[in-house]
């Protein structure tokens, strides 16, 4: 469950593997030959894969009109079979409308996925206008069989996928706490791999998080649920975020860093006091922290009884400071109360997910954590038609209103055209029986790219995990022999590993197609190692055409890409600040956790367009540790902004958290450094200047009030702002912007 959030992938290969497995299954009752056995399982295995809608009404409308536009693709394939320069026109042209639908959301995406595979079904089995017949026969098995393994044998509904996606949360929670009772005890020496665990842990929570935002709107059931569980999933995620790092503060000879939690391979702080000396602080700290697995880790039926009354009481006291273990530092008090505070997640998320619990045994500190819970769910429940205003207008300004060239898809389909024409006449030197390999390749690097680098990675990964294909087609051609079901059987096993791996692993994808095709090749008395030598040289070709159109034709530069959602990324993030500031500072309530999951997709846009200049077979290695580097401080931001968020709005309901006026005039030199960092980034304005100077808690001392006490949540508050300043004017040396001192 926590490996595979959701499920998804797993779900996603057994339902192609069932619709295949049926198509071939019908197909051999009905006495098709082999042939058109493989075109049925080809189609069955595109009229599943290329369907995203997450509402079964919508897959269903898809997948019905996906039959007569792969009905039109194979018969216009037979029909220009012997006509060779009108065929490869027209598969241009295919080519370019499939990429250019691609504007018309998902549906229109699967509609010219489904067109453009199908017609390359009829090019791999030489379909004819004699076949036709047949072949409209074998899609409709097809396409029928999708239709029954999706919706009868796999079904999945939202909100089925929504429900593994909380159990997903819980489990990568549960492991994220074991990681940090490790940070605990970890010797000087194992620091390091402590730290880069609990970064990967720490993401992958995150990750799951998003995925669970991605399905609220369509299996929460209503808008008051689905923001109830918003909220309760960002309060588990920050609270576990914040209590890793107050580990890492209390194992620090200093304060650590919060970036050391977000740079990949930083060097772990100064050890201090080593933590595994067993005095009774420690002790209890260590069997606090398993407490806190156990609420997390055990079953909602199984979360009963007094013992675990008990604990859940003891933990939530530690948040007003109760029975704080005797000689337990400052650094590791602060650990007890982000203990509290996880907890008061925990059980939040408990209640929202899985209905009230027994309050028999409750504490007064466990009393006061429901009522709060209770009127944090009251105000939710207040505010969703605010949400869906919000949403609405969030949905409005993120529609792409680039016209014409400026818009990706267009852009993108002239691109891959250009490059398929080129991967055409090219394919036909190599051969004139597989020059479509070609095709499919500068097809497929096109496919979720957004930038020239992106396609050359991805080419990349195609050969690599080709050439590695190749060689496992050879051994398992050799090994099935004449078995013609013995290969069916192994072609559903690579099926099954190539849609199961695909999310995580281009080139295992690759690999375990090419290893498919050896084995289908053998089917059709086809194969031959000259033929997988040849896969490899069409697979080579084709990545290189489409770099080369990518870098020739209507560019998107990688610089360019990720300065445009850099500059998104700041705005998202001033945007959270401001807003959250406001609302600490008095000011009218918002919907804070939306802005900063929106803030949270675009970080993660932001990544995903990096990724080609921090790999391993990017030339600067320099330029791989800035970018690194800047990607970081956007995270650590990002995460201080999460929990502003988180705090803001407590204000209206909570006995802990009042308004502070103050907030505002602290947070002026953040807002105007953000702006600074846009326009340097868009290039509206390269004179401006990062302001740097006193801290932000001593901005606040010039009123003659002082800086709140220590422990307030005011004080935690400050801290949050005081990250935040130091991880944006840390950002203007990266990107160039002069930094001065503010008088």
């Amino acid at each position: 469950m926590a490996s595979d959030p959701g499920l998804l992938r797993l779900m996603a290969g057994l339902r192609i593997v069932a619709a295949i497995g049926l198509t071939l299954g019908v197909l051999a009752l009905l006495g098709t030959d082999v042939t058109h056995m493989v075109a049925g399982a080809m189609a069955a295995m595109v009229s599943t894969f290329a369907i995203r809608e997450k509402n079964l009404r919508g897959q269903a409308i898809t997948l019905a009109c996906g039959f007569p536009v792969a009905l039109a693709a194979v018969s216009l394939g037979a029909l220009l079979h012997s006509r060779v320069v009108a065929g490869d026109l027209f598969f241009i042209a295919l080519i370019f409308c499939a990429v250019y639908f691609r504007r018309f959301g998902d549906r229109g995406t699967a509609l010219g996925l489904m067109g453009f595979q199908v017609y390359f079904v009829s090019l791999f089995v030489n379909a004819t206008v004699d076949q036709l017949p047949e072949l409209a026969g074998t899609l409709a098995v097809a396409f029928a069989c999708s239709a029954i393994a999706r919706f009868a044998l796999v079904p999945e509904t939202p909100q089925r996928v929504l429900g593994r996606l909380r159990g997903a949360f819980r489990a990568r929670l549960a492991q994220l706490v074991t990681v940090q009772t490790k940070l605990l005890d970890a010797a000087p020496e194992d620091l390091d791999d402590v730290l880069d665990e609990l970064r990967h842990h720490t993401a992958r929570l995150h990750e799951t998080a998003l995925m669970i935002q991605g399905r609220l709107e369509d299996g929460a059931g209503d808008a008051a649920t689905a923001s109830l569980i918003q909220r309760r999933v960002a309060d588990a995620e920050v609270s576990a975020e914040r209590l890793g790092m107050l580990l890492l503060n209390a194992r620090s000879a200093e304060r650590a860093d919060t970036l050391t939690l977000h740079l990949p391979h930083a060097p772990a702080p100064a050890i201090g006091k080593l933590l595994r000396q067993e005095d009774e602080a420690t002790a209890t700290l260590r069997r606090d922290l398993g407490a806190l697995h156990l609420m997390v880790a055990r079953p909602a039926d199984a979360n009963r009884g007094t013992a675990v009354a008990q604990i859940r009481n003891r933990l939530l006291g530690y948040r007003d400071e109760e029975r704080m273990p005797p000689g337990a530092t400052l650094a590791m008090q602060d650990v007890f109360r982000g203990i509290g505070e996880a907890a008061r997640a925990v059980m939040g998320l408990r209640i929202a997910l899985d209905g009230p619990q027994d309050e028999s045994d409750d504490s007064p500190a466990t009393t006061r954590s429901r009522e709060e819970l209770e009127a944090e769910d009251m105000s939710i429940t207040g505010t969703v038609a605010l949400a869906a205003d919000t949403e609405k207008t969030s949905d409005d300004e993120d529609e792409d209103d680039r016209k014409g060239l400026d818009r990706p898809t267009t852009r993108a389909a002239f691109q891959v055209a250009v490059g398929s024409a080129l991967a055409i006449v090219g394919g036909e030197f190599l051969s004139s029986q597989r020059w479509y390999w070609a095709v499919l390749t500068c097809w497929v690097v096109f496919l979720n790219t957004a930038s020239t680098g992106e396609i050359v990675i991805k080419g990349y990964r195609r050969v690599l995990g080709t050439v590695l294909g190749v060689l496992a087609g050879v051994l398992l051609a050799g090994a099935v022999g004449n078995h013609a079901w013995l290969a069916f059987v192994l072609v559903l096993v690579c099926v099954f590993a190539a849609f199961f791996t695909a999310p995580l692993s281009y080139a295992l994808m690759s690999f375990f197609v090419t290893a498919m095709l050896g084995l289908l090749y053998t089917l059709l008395n086809t194969y031959s190692l000259d033929v997988l030598v040849l896969r490899i040289e069409e697979t080579a070709l084709g990545a290189a055409c489409g770099i080369i159109a990518a870098v020739l034709v209507l560019p998107v530069r990688t610089d360019s890409r990720t300065d445009e959602l850099l500059a998104t990324v700041l705005e998202r993030l001033g945007d959270v600040v401001a807003g959250a500031v406001e609302q600490l500072s008095g000011g009218p309530a918002a919907d804070l956790l939306d802005r900063a999951r929106d803030l949270d997709t675009a970080l993660d846009d932001l990544r995903a367009s990096t990724k080609p200049l921090t790999h391993a077979i990017a030339p600067q290695r320099e330029r791989r540790q800035t970018v690194r580097y800047l990607v970081a401080l956007l995270e650590t931001s990002a995460y201080h902004a999460r929990s502003l968020a988180a705090t803001a709005e407590l204000v209206p309901y909570s006995k802990h958290v009042a308004a502070d006026p103050r907030l505002g005039r602290a947070a002026r030199r953040i807002a105007h450094n953000i702006d600074v960092l846009v326009a340097q980034v868009t290039d509206e304005d390269l004179t401006g200047t990062v302001e740097s100077g006193a801290s932000i808690a001593a901005m606040l001392e010039t009123d003659g009030t002082g800086v709140p006490a220590a422990n307030t949540v005011t004080y935690r508050v400050l801290r949050h702002l005081q990250r935040l300043d130091e991880g944006i004017s840390g950002l203007a040396r990266p990107l160039g912007v002069p930094v001065g001192q503010r008088s």
